[in-house]
């Protein structure tokens, strides 16, 4: 890191000086230090300060020794610079400017250590206490609905970077959402999957805590839910839970998992999300079985009502679920032991591919969707040329 000049520190000083007092000014006159911000769920102002200040209680229960380790406050000067120009009424900043430049150099100082007093009372919370907050609330047994609810969104939002998924496994979340998969309301059940699968996302250490929790099988059944909602933020968890982890999938398996992926994809009638998200699950464990060819493949993948099941999605007038269709058909018929003839005799998938280029060649006609027609007619035939090869009739794609 570059370190800054003498001069500049000063200017950022006298900055900080004139611009923390504008502010901090503009936060009492609004009554608070932090009434500008919403930091909680179910937390009074006191509570919040006095969890972003020491714990001097060594004998308190917690996950996580210190969570200030793990982040907070105002990193920098420039962090403090940017919190002061966003609290500040600009017609008082040339003022304050002038006031401070008149300053002695004792004075100036004084009103540093003010300024640094004033700045331990506004530190905000880091990601971690937030966190922390939030599954302390899940945790209280007496909080509102409308809190619980609150307490999962803020959780929501948190959990994205893959830091804070991270640092959620050590303060004990994952282990509080899993409960409230037994929740009665359908959005509690429903945000706690979406949490656990975005947290999960190509995070082996994430997707391993979840697993050892046993949160797969719960969300395996969470999928069969007549909530659609909860169907599909369930079905997204466990694609992101298992989503190139061989552990993962195998028990995946082990769950039935594949005729719960074939009942999906037959069923014309289920949620068009939930087989958009099934058949792209489909296309991801062939592409992992391709990674990993010393391995056995499983019978499923070979079955001839589910490769029709992924066949016939081809006929959906979606073009997301047609595109994500051929994805999964690309990747199945580079598996050892798919025949194409039986993706040809009992599947018909030289009639599903004829019948998608001519479906296709009419949209091209159209303004608004010819880019994307265009797009998935080169993987159309890109599927049909490994098709075409893998029955032994050569290279050459029939036009």
């Amino acid at each position: 890191m570059r370190r800054r000049s003498g001069a500049t520190c000063h200017s950022l000083t006298l900055c900080l000086l004139f611009l923390l007092t504008a502010a901090v000014t503009a936060e009492r006159e609004n009554n608070s230090s932090s009434a500008s911000l919403f930091w909680s769920t179910a937390k009074e102002e006191e509570d919040l300060l006095r969890k972003t200040e020491p714990n001097d209680d060594s004998s308190a229960p917690s996950v996580v020794s210190d969570p200030d380790q793990l982040d907070g406050g105002f990193s920098s000067l420039d962090g403090m610079l940017q919190w002061a120009i966003g609290h500040s009424d600009p017609a008082k900043l040339k003022e304050s400017a002038q006031d401070v430049q008149r300053l002695s150099p004792s004075e100036l100082k004084k009103r540093q250590m003010e300024i640094k007093e004033l700045m331990e009372k506004l530190k905000m919370p880091s990601d971690a206490q937030l966190m922390q907050i939030a599954i302390d609330d899940l945790n209280n047994s007496s909080l509102s609905l409308e809190d619980r609810h609150r307490a999962l969104q803020e959780l929501l939002i948190l959990v994205e970077p893959i830091d804070n998924a991270n640092d959620l496994s050590k303060l004990g979340g994952f282990a509080v959402l899993v409960r409230e998969f037994n929740h009665p309301d359908t959005d509690i059940r429903k945000v706690s999957a979406w949490i656990l699968g975005k947290a999960s996302q190509n995070n082996p250490f994430v997707q391993k805590q979840v697993l050892d929790l046993g949160a797969l099988s719960k969300l395996m059944k969470m999928v069969k839910s007549s909530f659609v909602e909860e169907a599909v933020k369930a079905l997204y968890a466990v694609s992101a839970l298992i989503r190139n982890n061989v552990a993962g999938q195998e028990l995946f398996y082990a769950e039935a998992g594949d005729l719960m992926l074939q009942d999906i994809l037959s069923n014309s009638s289920i949620d068009i999300r939930l087989r958009r998200k099934a058949v792209f699950l489909v296309a991801e464990l062939a592409e992992c079985q391709l990674e990993n060819m010393h391995k056995v493949e499983l019978p499923f993948f070979s079955n001839r009502l589910f490769l029709k099941s992924v066949v016939d999605l081809t006929a959906s007038t979606d073009l997301d679920l047609q595109e994500k269709a051929l994805v999964a058909i690309k990747n199945l018929l580079q598996l050892r032991t798919i025949e194409a003839l039986v993706l040809k005799d009992f599947c018909g998938l030289d009639t599903a591919l004829e019948r998608l280029r001519q479906q296709l060649r009419d949209l091209m006609l159209e303004e608004y969707q010819r880019d994307y027609a265009m797009d998935l007619e080169a993987l159309r035939k890109e599927v049909e040329l490994v098709f075409h090869t893998r029955l032994g009739m050569g290279t050459k794609v029939p036009t």
